[in-house]
């Protein structure tokens, strides 16, 4: 296929449909020989369906393509004939087997051209590291003529818009960071647009630790704004940790402000203190936060979790000086005293488990010892954990850390959890 000097700009998408947004079909596409035979996890999608849904828009379909030519046609073919829109994900790359320019410019009926913008972009975003880019990358700044591009702020391979048949199709790149943030930013807007949908959308989100999702249902489920419909109640469970969700549509962001403040602090008040971050925070952001906003520092002593604690303290905090010291053995550990001592930490933090016998199995479990010092004193947390060694392990993990941020904020650290077992 031919390429031309320059990209003719399409900003203008198809008119809204006329149905409404639970009419609206939506096609998920995703590419890759390395997803489609199972050596990549396809985390991708499930990302991409759980925003759609998130914002209220449904998933029809989804498809997964290997990178081959005529699979990509045909693929784009049957969604163009019963979707109203297709998300894309995968095939931007610069290598030979990124074939979605390509095959989306043969789809449409059109040719490659060359969009200046974007390669100018990818060649600053190179002199800006230092380095010359390879030419091999000028092949992401091709796309079908007439699409309408996409931003990518983060990385080298834009997306971009056009129509097949009567779809509209969106392609994104395949690495989960970029993806993540042009459907956020670019490709939702733009769907929620194209189903007609006017006003604004928020989700709000809780992340807790200690909770089930059938306790968190029965904590929630009453609050008026939930049982009205006004506000859409979701939960999403990611051991150790729930996700609660809050999502609302409303005239504008003020309208959604208004409305969300007085849910989202009897959420928080219902949850209590097993609400550990919000939105984007993480818990272990939150207790280096603590810890930098009081002056302290941390040391962590470890032995069944292999170091875990430590990698999620110590990689975010390198450069911030909070973390003093890590001790990961196989063998009896110092106690958190002897740790804040010998480090010179302002607080010590150490995590081991007492095994139950014999091979690992569903019901094989653990005791996990949590030892915390500060200036003032040790506190000692004990909880036995059934369910496997990865899952005891991943528990105990969590524990610790949630039992170091109840501790900086002068909460309870011995609230019993829906996990453990006495």
């Amino acid at each position: 296929m031919g390429s031309k000097s320059h990209v003719i700009p399409s900003l203008a998408l198809p008119r809204p449909l006329a149905d409404n947004r639970s009419r609206m079909r939506i096609e998920i596409l995703c590419t890759g020989d390395e997803i489609l035979t199972g050596k990549t996890i396809n985390t991708n999608y499930g990302y991409i369906a759980r925003r759609l849904t998130d914002v209220g828009l449904g998933v029809h379909w989804g498809t997964t393509v290997g990178d081959d030519r005529e699979a990509l046609l045909k693929a784009f073919g049957q969604a163009a004939d019963h979707a109203d829109a297709v998300i894309v994900n995968g095939g931007l790359g610069p290598t030979v087997d990124d074939l979605s320019q390509e095959m989306a410019a043969r789809a449409v009926g059109v040719e490659l051209v060359l969009s200046e913008s974007w390669l100018k972009r990818m060649e600053e975003s190179y002199a800006r590291r230092g380095r010359v880019m390879p030419p091999n990358n000028r092949k992401q700044a091709m796309l079908p003529e007439g699409a309408e591009l996409i931003d990518n702020p983060i990385g080298t391979a834009c997306g971009f818009a056009v129509t097949i048949g009567k779809a509209r199709f969106f392609f994104t790149p395949g690495v989960p960071r970029e993806m993540r943030r042009m459907i956020d930013e670019q490709v939702i807007p733009r769907l929620l647009t194209l189903g007609g949908l006017k006003g604004a959308s928020r989700l709000k989100r809780f992340h807790t630790f200690g909770i089930g999702e059938s306790r968190a249902d029965q904590m929630l489920g009453d609050i008026e704004a939930f049982t009205s419909g006004s506000i859409k109640l979701g939960f999403q469970a990611h051991y150790p940790q729930l996700e609660t969700k809050l999502a609302v549509r409303g005239d504008s962001e003020e309208d959604l402000a208004a409305r969300l403040a007085p849910v989202e602090a009897e959420v928080r008040r219902r949850l209590g203190n097993f609400v550990v971050a919000e939105d984007d925070q993480t818990i272990e952001g939150v207790i280096l936060a603590k810890l930098k906003a009081d002056g302290h520092s941390i040391a962590v002593a470890e032995s069944f979790t292999a170091g875990h604690v430590t990698a999620r303290l110590a990689v975010p905090a390198a450069s911030s000086g909070l973390f003093k010291q890590s001790v990961v053995s196989g063998d009896a550990l110092p106690s958190a005293a002897e740790l804040r001592q010998s480090s010179g930490a302002t607080h010590a933090l150490t995590v081991s488990a007492l095994l139950d016998d014999g091979p690992d199995r569903p019901d094989f479990g653990a005791t996990i010892r949590v030892e915390i010092a500060d200036s003032a004193a040790s506190v000692v947390r004990e909880a036995r954990l059934l369910g496997g060694r990865d899952w005891v392990r991943t528990g105990a993990i969590e524990l610790a850390l949630d039992c170091l941020r109840r501790l900086l904020l002068g909460l309870p650290v011995d609230e019993r959890i829906d996990f453990e077992r006495r």
